[in-house]
C-alpha cells in the first residue's frame, strides 16, 4: 500500500492489490472468462426476480425467500467483480483506503447475511413438509417481510463491528500492532456466519427427513425430497467454501489457494443458484416458458 504522512504520523492512502496475474496476455484472458461468468450471474439472478415478480403463482413464501436470496447474490457479486475487471485491464492496480473498507464492508454484510438467510429458508422447508396445512398460516407475508428485514439488519449491523476494528489498526507495511481483539471478533463473526446458522439448517433438515420418512406413499416422499433438494445443494456449495475460509486453523492459511477458492465462493455459487433454481424447479421453468410464450406473441 501507499501511505502519505504528516510530520512524524502517517496513513494510508491506498492499498496495492496483487490480482492473479503480471501478464497482460492473461490478464485479457480472465477478463474475458470473469465478464462473461459476472454477466450470467446477474442475468441469470435478474430472470429468477423477474419471473418471480411477473408470475401470480409464484407469490408464495417460498419464492418470495428465493427472489430475496437472488437479489443478496446480485449485490455480493457486484461489490467484487466490476472492480477485478477494472484491474485486469488498467494500468493502476490500486484501490484507495476507503474504497477497500467500502468493498469489504458490502461484501462481508451481504455474506453474512445471506448465510444468515439460508437459515430462514430452511425454516420456509420445515414448515412446509412438516406443518403442510398450516404453511400460509403460518408463513404469513407479515412474517416473511419481517424475517427477511431482520437478516438484512443483523447482517449490516454485525459486520460494522468487524469493520469498525479492522479499520482502528494502524497500517505499516502489516497491521503493526497486536491483532488479538481483532481476531477475537473474527472468530466470533465466523462462529455466527458458519456455525450457528449451519447447525440451524442441520437441526431444520432431521426433522424435515423424520417427517419425510413417515410418509408412506413414494410419490408424495419423492416430490417432497425434491423440494428440498435445490436449498440443499445452495446451502452446500455456499457454507463449504465459507467453513474452509473462515473456521480453518492459521496453520493452513495459504495466499493462492485463499484467492481461487474466494473466486469459487464469490463467482462460482452465485452463478449456479439460478442454474439449480431453473434447472430443478419445475415451477421456474413453466414461468420462464409462459415469458417466453408472451414475448413470441407479442411479436
Amino acid at each position: 500500500f501507499s501511505t502519505e504522512g504528516w510530520g512524524n504520523q502517517s496513513w494510508v492512502s491506498e492499498f496495492i492489490l496483487l490480482g492473479f496475474s503480471s501478464d497482460p496476455t492473461t490478464n485479457r484472458i480472465l477478463f474475458i472468462a470473469f465478464l462473461l461468468l459476472y454477466l450470467s450471474s446477474v442475468l441469470g439472478n435478474g430472470l429468477i426476480v423477474t419471473l418471480i415478480c411477473l408470475d401470480m403463482h409464484l407469490h408464495t413464501s417460498m419464492y418470495f425467500f428465493l427472489c430475496i436470496l437472488s437479489l443478496l447474490d446480485m449485490g455480493s457479486v457486484t461489490t467484487t467483480m466490476p472492480q477485478m475487471l477494472v484491474h485486469l485491464l488498467a494500468q493502476s492496480q490500486t484501490i484507495s483506503f476507503a474504497g477497500c473498507w467500502l468493498q469489504m464492508y458490502m461484501f462481508g454484510a451481504l455474506g453474512l447475511t445471506e448465510s444468515i438467510f439460508f437459515v430462514v429458508m430452511a425454516y420456509d422447508r420445515y414448515v412446509a413438509i412438516c406443518y403442510p396445512p398450516r404453511y400460509a398460516v403460518i408463513l404469513s407475508w407479515g412474517l416473511c417481510t419481517w424475517l427477511s428485514a431482520g437478516t438484512w439488519a443483523c447482517g449490516f449491523f454485525f459486520f460494522v463491528i468487524h469493520t469498525f476494528f479492522t479499520m482502528r489498526l494502524p497500517y505499516c507495511g502489516l497491521a503493526c500492532m497486536d491483532t488479538n481483539l481483532i481476531a477475537m471478533v473474527d472468530l466470533v463473526i465466523s462462529v455466527f456466519m458458519v456455525v450457528a446458522p449451519l447447525s440451524l439448517i442441520v437441526a431444520s433438515y432431521i426433522r424435515i427427513a423424520q417427517a419425510i420418512l413417515k410418509i408412506k406413499s413414494m410419490q408424495p416422499r419423492c416430490k417432497a425430497f425434491s423440494i428440498c433438494a435445490s436449498h440443499l445443494t445452495v446451502v452446500t456449495f455456499f457454507y463449504a467454501p465459507a467453513t474452509y475460509i473462515y473456521i480453518r486453523p492459521n496453520s493452513r492459511y495459504s495466499p493462492e489457494q485463499d484467492k481461487q477458492i474466494s473466486l469459487f465462493y464469490n463467482v462460482f455459487t452465485v452463478l449456479l443458484n439460478p442454474v439449480v433454481y431453473i434447472l430443478r424447479n419445475k415451477d421456474i421453468k413453466r414461468a420462464f416458458l409462459k415469458v417466453m410464450q408472451s414475448s413470441r406473441l407479442a411479436w
